[in-house]
């Protein structure tokens, strides 16, 4: 807060990690979002990760690191 580093509560954190990915939405587009999953999410955690990407925030920038 105010450039300090404090110790925040999950519900705020995640409370700022919302608001900021909709000001960047709002501000620069969808297309400014990317989403990264990981080879050792399950299926289901790795669909749950595009699904946010696609159909919540509006961007196709979904990948994982399987493929590297």
């Amino acid at each position: 807060k105010d450039g300090e580093l404090v110790e925040a509560t999950w519900d705020e954190a995640l409370d700022l990690v919302a608001t900021k990915f909709a000001e960047i939405a709002q501000e620069s587009g969808p297309d400014a979002l990317a989403f990264l999953s990981s080879a050792k999410c399950t299926n289901e955690e790795n669909y749950l990760v595009q699904k946010l990407g696609r159909a919540v925030i509006g961007t196709n920038n979904v990948d994982h690191c399987a493929r590297l």
